[in-house]
């Protein structure tokens, strides 16, 4: 995948537009949570005037501003001292109830609209991954992705909810403590703004660092994402080789750079921090000077000065805020990026907006003239055509490498050819819906891949409405039955991760059992005999023989014995079909297959 540069600021605001589509789905949600941090403004407003009340009206008895007077006169009681006393008690109390009943809803509503929105995002990111073709995922790590999913995904949470809507409740306690403090004194308000200037510098300074280093660690973690799932889901090479410890070291030198990478974005954070700091303790060093000055000039009240001071850490507070949501969203943009790269890319197999439906296909498969490679300047297949009729057995044999599974990855449209056409009962593939297309074809690969749930589960993955007599029926005619019933709770037994707990050939008979159960009108088998032993492999080609007479079925084999009596064999080479034929056409004919079955016959 292509590696990005920094972002510009145009890019910047585009990530933030899309993410923000996420945050207006749940737009109830973020009602709830500014609504929230709106009243703590409110309350914050408040909280500084009791300490006002009592010190200038109880302690200096002062004469209180008009404002004041009339609430102080609008109390019950006899507006005494001792009773004002009580009265701003009262207030600091309820004023702190107030704002703590405020702190815990928008704490439920900020973990509601966080995993939501982290949720709607991680949805779209795996289901996108499930289009993206083979070819991309064979180019991508496992491990990575899967943190693109659960982790990036979170980005969009994190800026919303922890630097977009935190913004706009720091910009508004900003503007309104500014203006609270410029009716309280206005001289003392412009020196304390001073210090923007040189915020928004530090903020410039500090961003795109923040930005790079952010995506550079969250690429690093990901690798070490993908190296845990390759070595733990290759553990038995790992161990027969005894290469624990080179995975050890692979691991501990990950982690290493992961570590440097934190300490580097945690180095800028904090230097970006540090300056922030000394601007608003420089400036409210030099607003305590002033103040301190105009007090004794008899210019100020203590409880003026005391409110001054109080709205001043209100007014700063903001704007560390809006300036520490830059650090925030800089993060968080790293992993934004991440998740952009998955959602950007284009699928190579495309729907047409006007596909055709498909019921079911009768199984006519033609191919005129296909060329096709994984990389642009490596063709794998090279005028490729063949054309296969319902209820005949299509073997392809060659070489490995000769690109068999590449050829019957095109029927099922896990790729689209370069040039040429693949066409099922005449119609081209890509002018039909990719899930009525797939409908239509039944797979046993290779490698077969069970889930970690019952055997029946697996059975009928591709029909989970099946009947248990119709699963029976399947594993029977794959030969798995005998085993399956062995088995402490028979059909219900759980298989271990990718069918772990079973042997290779039952994973095998358990794979075809599920490709027969789907019952298409196309069966593409890949090796489906490469894990059975003579005698299984005996009975199990005799049962796919009688069960497939009405499907078009192709076998990719190596043990030619289970493609004797097939309809015809294509012989390939260098991505190219270089015999067809029946097997005894071919096996008189002195070419490669000859080759192949004399070397087969003689082991």
């Amino acid at each position: 995948m292509t590696q990005l540069g920094y972002q510009s600021p145009a890019t910047v605001s585009h990530s933030i537009g899309w993410l923000m589509h996420y945050a207006l789905r749940r737009w109830r949600a973020m009602v709830v949570v500014l609504a929230a941090m709106l009243l703590r403004t409110g309350l914050d407003l408040l909280k500084p005037w009791p300490m006002k009340v009592l010190v200038d009206q109880v302690f200096k008895q002062e004469p209180p501003a008009d404002a004041i007077a009339r609430i102080i006169h609008g109390l019950p009681g006899d507006h005494s001292r001792s009773t004002l006393v009580l009265w701003c008690i009262a207030g600091t109390v309820v004023l702190f109830v107030i704002g703590w009943m405020i702190t815990a809803v928008s704490a439920m509503a900020n973990i509601n609209l966080g995993q939501r929105l982290a949720y709607d995002v991680a949805a779209d990111v795996f289901q996108h991954l499930q289009k993206l073709s083979l070819r991309f995922h064979a180019r991508k790590a496992t491990g990575d992705s899967i943190r693109r999913v659960l982790t990036d995904s979170a980005a969009v949470s994190s800026i919303a909810k922890d630097a977009l809507l935190p913004a706009i409740s720091s910009l508004m306690t900003l503007l309104g403590m500014f203006f609270v403090l410029l009716r309280l004194n206005w001289p003392l308000t412009l020196v304390a703004m001073l210090v923007v200037p040189y915020v928004i510098w530090v903020l410039k300074r500090f961003s795109k660092p923040m930005l790079q280093q952010s995506y550079n660690q969250q690429e690093i973690e990901g690798g070490i994402y993908s190296s845990l799932e390759q070595t733990l889901g290759a553990i038995p090479v790992v161990q027969a080789f005894t290469r624990e410890d080179v995975a050890d070291r692979m691991f501990r030198d990950q982690t290493d750079r992961a570590y440097a990478g934190t300490l580097n974005l945690t180095r800028t954070q904090l230097q970006y921090k540090m300056l922030l700091s000394l601007s608003t303790a420089f400036g409210t060093a030099v607003i305590f000077w002033l103040g301190g000055y105009e007090y004794l000039r008899g210019n100020l009240s203590v409880g003026t000065i005391l409110v001054f001071l109080s709205y001043l850490s209100s007014l700063y507070a903001p704007l560390e805020a809006l300036a520490y949501t830059s650090s925030t969203l800089q993060f968080a943009l790293g992993s934004a990026r991440r998740v952009r790269e998955i959602l950007d890319q284009t699928p190579d197999v495309r729907e047409k907006p006007v596909a055709i439906s498909l019921d079911r296909a009768r199984g006519e498969v033609q191919m005129n003239s296909i060329n096709f490679g994984y990389e642009n300047d490596r063709p794998i297949l090279k005028e490729v055509s063949l054309q296969a009729h319902p209820g005949e057995l299509i073997a392809v044999v060659g070489p490995t490498g000769a690109g068999k599974s590449t050829l019957l990855g095109l029927i099922p449209r896990f790729f689209d050819p370069w040039s040429g056409q693949v066409l099922l009962d005449g119609k081209p593939l890509v002018d039909l819906k990719i899930p009525d297309l797939r409908s239509q074809i039944s797979i046993v690969l290779q490698e077969p891949f069970l889930f970690p749930l019952s055997i029946a589960e697996n059975i009928a993955y591709g029909r989970p409405d099946a009947s248990r007599d119709e699963i029976v029926d399947a594993a029977k005619a794959a030969c798995a039955h005998d085993f399956v019933s062995a088995m402490p709770n028979g059909y219900d037994t759980i298989v271990g991760e990718r069918g772990a707990t079973l042997s290779g050939g039952q994973r095998q008979r358990i794979s075809i059992a599920r490709a027969l159960l789907k019952n298409a009108p196309i069966l593409l088998m890949d090796e489906p005999t490469s894990a059975l032993d003579a005698e299984t492999e005996r009975a199990l080609v005799e049962a796919i023989e009688r069960l497939v007479r009405d499907k078009t079925t192709f076998v990719i084999a190596h043990r030619l014995s289970t493609i004797r009596r097939a309809s015809q064999i294509l012989v390939m080479e260098n991505g190219a079909i270089i015999e067809r034929g029946t097997h005894e056409q071919l096996s008189t004919a002195g070419g490669l297959y000859q080759r192949l079955h004399h070397a087969f016959s003689s082991t």
